[in-house]
């Protein structure tokens, strides 16, 4: 079983327009809403795959039992964790050429409410093959809050892969996370490097044993101590792009479930992104593209990584 930690998920609501123009009306021609943040956007993914996955969450208020009851409805394994604030919402304004997001920070989550989860998160441990760790740290939780996860995580000597950004993202480093997945501009601003190479070496050396680089129409770069390996699609992919990184984290948990390495999990995480993008609702992807691409990607190794100054 995969566990994925969401501390801060959401209600999605996904809205379909002709096309989107800011600052005017626009008509809407299709709503849904579904449980979402980053972590469920993963187990969801790997439900549908026939890989079993548990979702340990916050929920609170309205919405928090409106995710609850769209999680069940959906026969989602989920752990919920009671706090008092309302889940958050977030918004996709989708139109045939790209996606517009507004997402809500979160109700703030106290010290209780936080210890609360991490002790969710350990009581399912034991079953967990990869822990993911995913999305964007609530108002209230500690600086270091994923780098408690990644430490609890490695005390059961199982991958832990890390999905953050921005201080969340360089905190938890040093508590060595298996994987990180960062895309471009947050290895950029982690960093402060452009180049992708140069950024996903500097996190090594921060901590990370592996980088897992999302590169959007480029594909994906993974690095680690032994070397760097490449994969991207045959030809760019349009369309809704919300949740194509949580299928490459579905992809790549599900292969460091079974011990695979770049050269199996990149093809297919790139596959499974590509055909998330095809699928208007975040995680959820085009299963009969994700196995036509699957069978025509090969990852490319680019070459041993120098040895590191300790």
């Amino acid at each position: 079983m995969i566990l994925t930690v969401t501390p801060n998920p959401a209600l999605d609501v996904t809205y379909t327009v002709p096309s989107f123009r800011p600052h005017s009306s626009n008509r809407v021609t299709g709503v849904a809403a579904q449980a979402g943040g980053k972590g469920v956007n993963v187990a969801r993914v790997l439900t549908a795959l026939g890989r079993p996955a548990r979702c340990v969450l916050p929920l609170g208020g309205p919405t928090g039992e409106a995710v609850r009851a769209e999680l069940a409805a959906a026969g989602l394994d989920h752990a919920a964790v009671p706090i008092a604030g309302d889940t958050r919402r977030t918004v996709a304004v989708i139109d045939p050429a790209d996606a517009t997001m507004l997402n809500e920070a979160g109700p703030e989550l106290g010290p209780a409410e936080w210890d609360a989860l991490v002790a969710e998160t350990r009581r399912h441990l034991p079953q967990a093959t990869v822990l993911v760790l995913s999305g964007s740290l609530p108002p209230g939780a500690p600086a270091d809050g994923y780098a408690q996860l990644v430490t609890l995580g490695r005390t059961f000597d199982i991958p832990v892969v890390l999905d953050a950004d921005g201080p969340a993202l360089l905190a938890a480093l040093p508590a060595r996370p298996t994987v990180i997945k960062p895309n471009a501009a947050e290895l950029t601003t982690a960093t402060g490097l452009p180049d992708p190479h140069d950024a996903a070496r500097t996190l090594l050396r921060r901590g990370a044993e592996a980088v897992l680089a999302s590169l959007g129409p480029d594909g994906l770069l993974a690095v680690d101590t032994h070397g760097a390996w490449r994969c991207a699609p045959p030809a760019p992919v349009t369309g809704n792009p919300t949740g194509a990184g949580d299928s490459t984290v579905a992809a790549l948990a599900a292969g460091l479930s079974g011990n695979a390495g770049w050269p199996a999990i990149l093809p297919d995480a790139v596959a499974l992104s590509a055909a998330t993008v095809l699928h208007p609702r975040a995680g959820r992807f085009d299963d009969a593209a994700y196995r036509r691409l699957r069978h025509t990607l090969t990852a490319d190794r680019m070459g041993a990584v120098s040895p590191f100054a300790w």
